[in-house]
């Protein structure tokens, strides 16, 4: 379950760079129509599952929490996301986000006023030279990307720390498909009326059949991820977890290659390679 969701998230990546670069489709309305259809089809089905979805709703402070987490969290780590594809590929932005395990540790350290363990600094340096090499084919005169793309990257870590600490009393409170269901169609609709898709053109783009398809493959996929990933934890552990969904930028890799043509350069190579190790290390050792 988490090798076939981590490959379908890691397929994302490469289809959504795709509409992106060869339509005329936004961010804004691409991420609107999925998380809204998204969040739709999962609360609708544990509303067939007569699980009590509104219960949430009812207590102020679980209902304010919620929302906080609907609007930096899912919103803020969908949108960084997909602008981070949009700032340079889908391969970049799929390894930018294995940034995230060095702010959770500088948070969490900072928060408990402690400094961390000795293996966790190794882990940090570790995937800073990764990330290093990654960006920049081993040379100090050289960055690969935009400072744009490189500015979103960040961002796409700082959020993915706020969305992986932030829900979980609000997941073991109430459930963890009801709140990413909740928090991808309230995220989606804020999204929807700040960008205001009722009134663009990009609509017309949908009459065309491939992009139609793309779009439906594109939510399909996003929409299964999630739940194979989370489903997965009822039989494995979250560190196994973790350590399988590696094989996520490596599939954004490799269809990139195939479909849109992107390979990393050698010394790029080796950084990915590092970068997921060391994640890895991290993982393993809790």
């Amino acid at each position: 379950m988490i090798v076939i969701g981590a490959m379908l998230w890691g397929t994302t990546g490469p289809i959504m760079e795709w509409i992106l670069s060869e339509t005329t489709i936004t961010v804004p309305f691409m991420l609107s129509i999925r998380m809204v259809v998204a969040g739709v089809v999962i609360l609708g089905t544990l509303l067939l599952m007569k699980k009590p979805v509104l219960a949430v709703w009812k207590n102020r402070y679980w209902a304010k929490q919620l929302v906080i987490y609907s609007i930096f969290g899912m919103l803020g780590v969908q949108y960084t996301f997909v602008a981070s594809i949009h700032a340079s590929n889908a391969v970049m932005a799929t390894l930018m986000q294995f940034s995230a395990p060095i702010f959770i540790i500088i948070f969490v350290s900072v928060k408990a006023r402690k400094f961390p363990p000795a293996y966790q600094v190794i882990g940090i340096l570790g995937t800073l030279t990764g990330l290093f090499l990654l960006l920049t084919n081993g040379s100090f005169n050289n960055l690969l990307v935009s400072k744009e793309a490189l500015i979103w990257g960040l961002l796409l870590g700082l959020t993915f720390t706020f969305y992986t600490l932030h829900p979980i009393r609000l997941m073991n409170e109430w459930g963890v498909l009801i709140v990413i269901g909740w928090g991808m169609l309230v995220a989606g609709v804020v999204l929807s009326f700040a960008s205001q898709i009722w009134k663009t053109g990009e609509w017309s783009e949908l009459a065309e059949p491939k992009i139609l398809v793309l779009m439906i493959v594109l939510i399909i996929f996003g929409t299964a991820a999630f739940v194979l990933f989370l489903g997965s934890l009822k039989y494995i552990t979250p560190v196994e977890n973790s350590v399988l969904s590696s094989i996520e930028p490596l599939t954004a890799m490799l269809v990139s290659a195939v479909w849109l043509g992107a390979t990393l350069k050698g010394i790029q190579l080796l950084g990915a390679f590092l970068m997921l190790v060391f994640v890895i290390r991290l993982s393993l050792k809790k």
